[in-house]
């Protein structure tokens, strides 16, 4: 059964800096790729950023680039993504998602994100 357990979330003040990890079982997490994902209140689904299988290759939405930075440890099944210079605007749930290749979605339950003074 594929789980993913998103931590790290919290409350942190427009500036700071946080880093969420997504712990992942269930599946050979280093032959895959997976990505973050967020949802901010009232808005839909927002992609921010994926990884690929060997974490040589990563890509961002425009919203984050050049503030967050995503990152794997094959040898922990982990995922991480590190936040800095946070807005308000990046108040929202972070899920981390993996797509298997029959075109199933896993997602964790998220952790919340408010940036907040």
């Amino acid at each position: 059964e594929v789980q993913l357990v998103e931590s790290g979330g919290g409350l942190v003040q427009p500036g700071g800096s946080l880093r969420l990890s997504c712990a992942a079982s269930g599946f050979t997490f280093s032959d895959n790729g997976i990505s973050w994902v967020r949802q901010a209140p009232g808005a839909g689904l927002e992609w921010l950023s994926g990884i690929n299988s060997a974490g040589g290759y990563t890509n961002y939405a425009d919203s984050v680039k050049g503030r967050f930075t995503i990152s794997r440890d094959s040898a922990k099944n982990t995922m991480y993504l590190q936040m800095n210079s946070l807005k308000p605007e990046d108040t929202a749930v972070y899920y981390c998602k993996y797509s298997d290749r029959t075109g199933n979605d896993y997602w964790g339950q998220g952790t919340q994100v408010t940036v907040s003074s």
